[in-house]
């Protein structure tokens, strides 16, 4: 999954000095769209998909969460170890994603997934997000071959199709909280969209708050 040429790597070690370093480190690099809503995820564990060198691994169990994180590149997993980091190495993009994903349904209170698009996986990530869960997603977008890889159609998210994804499991409890679909010039020139997703439970579709930030 970290094969991805975008995917992020951080360089670190395992002692308590070097992993509050690199935690520090995470923060700082971590996304904007996951710094925004990362504190709406409730108590419990989170999933951080394609977790590459352990970003926002880092930041999330920062905020108190365990984390599981998973890819399939075993050395990309020896630098996301840290306190509060559980790492997973799994190729989740075989023949048979049903017999591939690893986790049963409302299992996880978070999930995170940057820079990374298989589409299969889609079914499983609404389906693992619990009750009152968060998913955020933010990946390449169609028009980002102008910039640089990934340019090939299957990386690159077509215009609304996280918005379609959302509304194809609305009987989930899924709702939309925040979307976006453009240029972005930083950290550097690319086309991205994101979407910031809640499982409402049942019966609280009504009067949920979420603090959206800026």
């Amino acid at each position: 999954m970290s094969a991805n040429p975008e995917r992020e790597a951080e360089a670190g070690g395992s002692n308590p000095q070097s992993i509050a370093k690199h935690t520090q480190h995470a923060v700082e690099q971590a996304s904007s769209w996951v710094l925004r809503f990362a504190s709406l995820i409730p108590s419990g564990d989170v999933l951080d998909l394609a977790c590459g060198g352990g970003r926002h691994a880092r930041l999330l169990a920062s905020l108190g969460h365990h984390v599981v994180a998973v890819d399939r590149d075993a050395a990309a997993l020896e630098r996301c170890k840290g306190q509060g980091i559980e790492t997973m190495l799994c190729d989740l993009e075989g023949a048979d994603a049903a017999a591939a994903w690893p986790f049963p349904p409302e299992r996880f209170s978070g999930i995170v997934v940057t820079n990374y698009l298989h589409r299969p996986l889609f079914p499983f990530l609404f389906q693992a997000s619990a009750p009152s869960g968060i998913l955020i997603v933010e990946t390449f977008a169609d028009g980002n071959a102008r910039f640089g890889k990934p340019s090939r159609p299957d990386f690159l998210l077509q215009p609304g199709e996280l918005l379609k994804q959302a509304a194809r499991h609305a009987d989930l409890g899924i709702r939309v909280i925040a979307y976006e679909d453009g240029y972005v010039a930083a950290p550097r020139p690319a086309m991205i969209q994101r979407i910031c997703l809640a499982r409402v439970a049942a019966g609280e579709q009504q009067g949920t708050l979420f603090a959206l930030g800026t």
